[in-house]
């Protein structure tokens, strides 16, 4: 539901439709009212089955959204200096991949990198594992990732790349600068190329007892650290 809220806080009358659940629920009403009072005319109740045909068999909470389609930005659209940026690589888990969109937005990155291949594919459980805030992040989908990441280091960013068999700690980087951080999936991490292609390796103080985190997790410890480093 609250995807569906922030699509409407975003987007207001570009919204085309918003379809509510027929019912005595109030968040639904709630819903309801809350799209009539951002200039949305065309809201309509149906009934639970017609949802369902509507959102193809995804979950939808009882309410829906047609929404203008996600914008993806290119990299060289982005400015490192408003912010870290994130760069996932072979994160394929939609949920995670969304995680990571919500942790980015409520830190501070200027943007979520990704690639065309080995990605999770913005579906709509993308969108729900953000609880929204994929409305109000900046997503950039590249051809390589490796050559993402020289670009940024040839523009003077530091690439760190996170590496549970690294010798240095994270918080032992000076990050106060523009840099990128590089997170891979929990069981294949980051690639051979994309790893040699960053600046520096580093990991996450943690105890010996798990030997890795999955990226969600790893991209919001290393946005707070960069953050810490910034005050």
């Amino acid at each position: 539901m609250q995807p569906v809220r922030e699509a409407i806080r975003v987007h207001k009358s570009a919204i085309e439709e918003v379809w509510v659940q027929q019912g005595d629920q109030p968040r639904w009403e709630a819903v309801a009212r809350f799209a009539r009072d951002q200039g949305i005319k065309a809201v309509r109740r149906l009934p639970r089955s017609a949802l369902d045909r509507k959102s193809k068999g995804g979950r939808h909470q009882g309410v829906l959204a047609v929404a203008p389609s996600l914008e993806l930005h290119r990299l060289d659209e982005v400015d490192p200096e408003t912010g870290p940026l994130v760069l996932l690589d072979g994160v394929t888990d939609p949920q995670n991949f969304g995680a990571v969109i919500r942790g980015a937005v409520a830190l501070g990155a200027a943007a979520v990198v990704f690639g065309e291949h080995h990605a999770a594919p913005l579906t709509p459980a993308t969108f729900r594992a953000s609880a929204g805030a994929v409305e109000h992040a900046t997503l950039v989908q590249v051809p390589s990732l490796r050559e993402a990441v020289q670009s940024l280091g040839d523009r003077g960013v530091a690439t760190v790349v996170l590496d549970a068999n690294a010798e240095q700690d994270l918080p032992e980087l000076d990050l106060t600068g523009p840099c990128a951080v590089v997170v891979g999936a929990e069981d294949t991490g980051v690639g051979k190329g994309v790893r040699r292609a960053c600046s520096h390796r580093a990991r996450l103080p943690m105890e010996p007892i798990l030997d890795s985190l999955n990226a969600s997790v790893a991209a919001a410890l290393s946005l707070y650290e960069i953050r810490r480093q910034r005050r």
